[in-house]
């Protein structure tokens, strides 16, 4: 099984030459890029799990609406809220989508799994700080969902064989068919890979301006729109089964 996952949050990296990128700029780059991810996962008719982050919830209300309305799911992004605008979010967002938000997916800052269960959320999938040298650093490896304090923790998958991670940067750097290869043959190993991408990396960051290392900008824009097609082409081509995050844990 194959979970594929979106974070939503606005780009934050500078500008150079002068630029200024207002907030509401990066807002409307957020959503500009959201929609194209969704075209092309309409046009494959693969569901995905889409992690809003919390600041941003009330501010995206129409596209959160269209995401959901498209059959996907709608989870939450934790980058650095407190408990208590969690909550508030998520009964904001539950009232608008008249649907239950179930899973969190948290980065550095973490909140307490107890506290977490406590709000309602059903599941929890933490990832980690991804860059140039992040591959390297990961020896173990466990892909077993877990259960604690009544909330299920979703590990994020790594490859037995490369031994790297299926996180935004792999994506991005890897050539398709490697990356394909890798998939294939973890599956063939474990039960499901997830994998999740961030929408900042549909971003034209030469377009834009936008002062980020060659590394982090290396297939960005719509290099990484058309890696994601032949990625949902191959999935089909093989017939390999999706799921929204949500539905494969329950």
């Amino acid at each position: 099984m194959i979970l594929l996952t979106f974070n939503i949050l606005n780009i934050e990296s500078g500008t150079k030459n002068g630029s200024q990128i207002t907030n509401d700029e990066r807002l409307e780059i957020t959503i500009a890029n959201a929609k194209s991810v969704l075209r092309i996962l309409d046009i494959h008719e693969v569901k995905a799990s889409f992690f809003v982050e919390i600041s941003i919830v009330e501010k995206i209300k129409n596209l959160i609406k269209a995401i959901s309305a498209q059959g996907h799911e709608i989870a939450f992004y934790n980058k650095n809220s407190s408990a208590l605008q969690i909550e508030e979010a998520k009964k904001i967002a539950e009232e608008f989508l008249e649907k239950q938000i179930k899973g969190i997916r948290q980065k550095e800052f973490k909140i307490a799994e107890s506290e977490l269960k406590l709000m309602g959320f059903s599941y929890i999938s933490n990832i980690d700080h991804a860059d140039i040298l992040f591959p390297f650093k990961r020896l173990k490896r466990d892909s077993d969902i877990t259960e604690e304090n009544g909330i299920s923790i979703v590990p994020e998958s790594i490859s037995p064989y490369s031994q790297l991670p299926y996180n935004d940067f792999v994506f991005q750097v890897l050539p398709m068919k490697y990356y394909q290869n890798m998939v294939f043959e973890t599956l063939k190993n474990d039960d499901f890979v997830l994998v999740y991408l961030d929408i900042w990396q549909f971003t034209d960051v030469k377009k834009f301006n936008f002062k980020v290392p060659f590394h982090r900008s290396f297939n960005c824009g719509k290099k990484m729109e058309d890696k994601l097609e032949d990625f949902l082409v191959w999935i089909n081509e093989k017939e390999l089964a999706t799921s929204r995050m949500k539905d494969y844990i329950f």
